[in-house]
């Protein structure tokens, strides 16, 4: 018996999924409330025997007491009527007001970010802090997040292999979140800066071609401090793809020349212990390469023009439109039966309890 319950309740559901709305539609947003109302016609047959459970109902205790009131089928009637709205309301009926269809236009944007050990050296500062290199880029990524709202945005992270962290996405928001969660040590160590720029092309694949099979609006903005050391994929390589795709790489190189400070960190506690002169990698000849072969850019994070100066490199590009999306603006009716519902079942307490005649004692 259960199963054959279960199956009648998710009826409605899967009714619902089904339909394809149009404007001026009305449907019911919590469907499952209307199994409740069979209940109401059992407690009105069952409400005359004496065993039934009379928390079901408010005053229905009421209704076995013989009087002259009780004795009225109006309480009876007004009760079962305000519960059957009520449950009603508890339904969400909706009228579908409209449907609109929103076009955009921007572009399809893949941030191709080093999570290296490398990243780790502090080489920046902020205020009177010192900062590594991972917190120093973070700024240009939330920047690209929440400062480009009609853009789709995606990331790749990379160190010795490369993953997809967020595909292609309007949902900014969520690309926030998931950036806040970047961290050293996530991916094992290694600079695969190819594999990383390979993955961030394969994921622009459903960005738009022109007639010649070339992306439109697609680029891939790398941010990096190292060279080259691990990896399936040569940087010059994953470059000479991003070519022939027309996909521009703009390179942004973190970490200063010479020798940085490197933070010795407890394996146990991960506290830092002390710091230790290392000798910076950054390969900016590689970098300017990638940027100069792909029609990019290279830009340096510790400019405080990078941001904009990768804006407008972007922004000079043609713009795509965005495939249209549906929106169904509704409009909440709840309240149509929920108001006479509530009323009906005070107006049924009142008859069965009037405030104004007293008890008489027996």
């Amino acid at each position: 018996m259960l199963p054959e319950l279960l199956h009648l309740a998710s009826l409605p559901a899967a009714l619902l999924d089904g339909w394809n709305f149009r404007p001026g539609d009305f449907r019911f947003a919590d469907p499952l409330w209307l199994l409740a109302l069979p209940l109401v016609l059992v407690i009105h047959l069952l409400r005359g025997r004496r065993r039934l459970p009379v928390l079901l109902v408010p005053f229905a205790a009421a209704w076995h007491r013989p009087s002259l009131t009780t004795a009225s089928r109006w309480p009876v009637l007004l009760a079962t009527l305000g519960l059957t709205l009520v449950i009603v309301a508890l339904a969400r009926p909706q009228r579908i007001e409209d449907k609109r269809e929103v076009r955009t236009e921007g572009y399809d944007i893949m941030l191709a970010i080093d999570l290296s050990g490398s990243m780790l050296a502090e080489d920046y500062e902020r205020g009177n802090e010192r900062i590594n290199r991972l917190q120093a880029i973070k700024p240009v990524i939330q920047a690209f997040i929440n400062n480009r709202p009609t853009d789709r945005i995606g990331i790749v992270v990379f160190a010795g292999k490369a993953y997809t962290l967020a595909p292609l996405t309007f949902d900014h928001a969520w690309l926030a979140r998931q950036t806040e969660r970047l961290d050293i040590g996530l991916i094992e160590d290694g600079t695969a800066i190819g594999d990383g720029l390979g993955v961030a092309l394969t994921r622009l694949e459903q960005s738009r071609h022109d007639q010649g099979g070339r992306r439109q609006g697609a680029f891939v903005v790398l941010l990096t401090d190292g060279s080259n050391n691990r990896g399936s994929l040569q940087p010059t390589q994953a470059a000479a793809i991003a070519q022939s795709r027309g996909i521009p790489v703009y390179t942004i190189g973190a970490g200063r020349d010479g020798f940085v400070p490197f933070p010795v960190k407890d394996q146990q506690t991960g506290r830092v212990l002390g710091y230790r002169r290392v000798l910076s990698d950054l390969d900016e000849g590689a970098l300017r390469e990638i940027a100069a072969t792909t029609g990019g850019q290279y830009f340096r994070a510790d400019d405080s023009n990078t941001v904009a100066a990768a804006f407008r490199a972007i922004d000079s590009a043609k713009k795509i439109e965005f495939q249209a999306k549906s929106h169904l603006l509704t409009t909440e009716l709840f309240h149509w039966p929920a108001a006479p519902g509530l009323a009906a079942m005070l107006f049924a307490a009142l008859l069965v309890r009037p405030p104004w005649r007293r008890e008489v004692p027996a």
